[in-house]
């Protein structure tokens, strides 16, 4: 059985003031507070939505 990648992402700005769909794709990758890391799997539903609060989190791969 092949193993999915995962990535582990951070969150390391706070959501306060940010867009509400921001805060949704948070919320969405499991991430609550700031130095909060979740790990997820790497597909591009998951890349899309780090892409798009890039400014609020960081990946770390691997």
């Amino acid at each position: 059985m092949k193993k999915t990648p995962k990535i582990k992402i951070r969150q390391v700005r706070s959501a306060i003031s940010t867009v509400p769909a921001h805060r949704e794709i948070l919320r969405g990758l499991g991430l609550r507070r700031i130095r909060h890391i979740v790990e997820r799997p790497d597909t591009p539903a998951v890349r899309g939505m780090v892409a798009r609060v890039l400014h609020l989190v960081e990946v770390i791969e691997g």
